[in-house]
């Protein structure tokens, strides 16, 4: 359960500030599918950020499975980031100079994990490219790559997943395939929290989340 109450994010830079979320309260189940919508600038990443631990808030409180995530130390948030939250951004964030099979084992390096090529090539195999793991991301297609980023996300299997606009660098074939993914890891009981500017994918998921200025407007 990840919940959300009364939070703020204000950003400050060079005596100016920008308030990125105000008084957003919400709450979203475990396992549950929930797409976050809005216009450029009305808060999404800001969010998204916020759940992953990444943006502590100006104000409020988010809590996961009761645990308030920002009271925790510096160590425990890095804990909570790997164990808990796999992201998956616009950009693949590939390292171009290893190959899929060692993309997918960069989140593996940290966590004293053993047979960690094993584990990297069952993550591939999830996502249907376990016989590419020797490939480079430049002998991959776009979604082809975005498969390796969704693999590298899952292959501590986390509980909830963050894609960031997983599909707005796709053409509408290759992003229903991840989309459809996105849906297969949910039928697993990964929750995931999709932000995007795709309304017909949005409206397809559990729960819609609409910001505007900040604000949960819907």
């Amino acid at each position: 359960m990840i919940e959300i109450k009364s939070a703020e994010k204000v950003f400050r830079s060079n005596g100016s500030s920008f308030e990125a979320l105000k008084d957003v309260t919400v709450s979203i189940a475990k396992g549950a599918f929930v797409s976050i919508v809005g216009q450029s600038g009305s808060g999404k990443s800001t969010l998204l950020s916020l759940i992953g631990g990444i943006t502590p808030p100006s104000a409020g409180e988010v809590k996961v499975d009761a645990v308030p995530v920002y009271e925790l130390s510096n160590e425990k948030l890095a804990d909570y980031r790997r164990e808990y939250i796999g992201f998956v951004f616009q950009q693949f964030h590939l390292i171009p100079y290893l190959t899929a099979g060692e993309n997918v084992m960069l989140p593996l390096c940290v966590t004293g994990k053993k047979k960690m090529d094993t584990l990297a090539e069952g993550a591939l195999r999830k996502v249907g490219l376990d016989h590419k793991s020797s490939r480079l991301p430049s002998q991959l297609s776009g979604g082809e790559q975005q498969r390796v980023a969704v693999a590298r996300a899952i292959v501590n299997s986390p509980p909830i997943i963050l894609a960031d606009e997983p599909t707005g660098n796709l053409d509408t074939e290759t992003g229903e395939e991840i989309f459809k993914l996105l849906e297969e890891l949910n039928g697993e009981g990964h929750t995931i929290i999709l932000v995007t500017h795709n309304l017909e994918l949005a409206n397809r998921t559990q729960k819609v989340i609409q910001l505007k200025d900040g604000r949960i407007v819907a």
